[in-house]
């Protein structure tokens, strides 16, 4: 993966309290800021996360990082979603990372700093 050296766009995915798909589907458009056309399902997660015109304006990035908080909660709570939604994220991050900017997918159960 090419490191990340121009402006790197950062969105934090927040999962505290979701258990379930349509909680996962409806925090990801909430945090993410997804556009209108947004279909809360998981086509359209891969869709928004493949196409991501939508995350802020600007210069062009040299990446994105998104910062997901409260993975092993949701995991644990939604073992089948969560399988799901991680199949999404993996391949969104080898779709961009085919197209030289790449996407990181932090996963952070830490403390906030």
């Amino acid at each position: 993966m090419a490191p990340m050296t121009g402006p790197t766009p950062v969105l934090p995915l927040h999962l505290d309290g979701v258990h379930d798909k349509d909680g996962f589907l409806e925090r990801c458009a909430r945090d993410l800021r997804f556009p209108d056309w947004y279909g809360h399902n998981w086509d359209a997660l891969a869709d928004c996360l493949t196409d991501l015109s939508w995350w802020g304006e600007g210069a062009e990035p040299s990446g994105y990082l998104l910062r997901v908080r409260g993975w092993t909660a949701f995991r644990d709570a939604a073992p089948e979603a969560a399988a799901i939604a991680a199949d999404i994220l993996s391949d969104a991050v080898t779709y961009w990372s085919a197209r030289g900017t790449p996407l990181t997918i932090w996963y952070d159960d830490g403390p906030d700093t």
